[in-house]
């Protein structure tokens, strides 16, 4: 199926590509389908595009590859409509934001998708996860040569 999106222009997708959220997202409960997207210049980055609202794409990344450790904690109730068969099949996601002081990432509310079966499902964590993560500069280590 052919889509027009305000960020991407027009998309040729597989029906079977879209994921289905039936609460929405926090903020955009209205849009119950989706479809992620690979970012082309940069591979850390996709993006989750509604079919519901074409002006709404929001930034995702995995938190894994920029938070060291990172764990969420959620009551397995939040995980079952997500149908699935181990929760090591989930995919997490966590939405990137953008402030005056730099990119942050929505550690509290993270995005956990069930990719074999395209069901969605944005959760709020246990515990003390921060909204904002700020993500810092990563910078090579500076070296003396003299």
């Amino acid at each position: 199926m052919e889509i027009t999106t305000n960020r991407f222009g027009k998309l040729d997708i597989a029906q079977d590509a879209v994921i289905r959220f039936p609460k929405g997202l926090f903020g955009w409960e209205d849009c119950r389908e989706w479809i992620l997207l690979a970012d082309e210049q940069n591979e850390a980055l996709a993006w989750l595009q509604s079919l519901d609202r074409s002006e709404v794409a929001l930034a995702v990344v995995s938190p894994r590859r920029f938070v060291p450790g990172f764990q969420m904690r959620v009551a397995r109730r939040e995980l079952s409509p997500l149908k699935l068969g181990d929760v090591s099949e989930a995919e997490v996601l966590v939405i990137v934001g953008k402030r005056d002081q730099g990119i942050t990432l929505n550690l509290k509310a993270p995005v956990v998708i069930n990719l074999e079966e395209r069901w969605g499902r944005q959760i709020i964590t246990n515990g003390d996860l921060p909204i904002q993560y700020p993500l810092g500069e990563q910078r090579p280590a500076m070296r003396r040569s003299a």
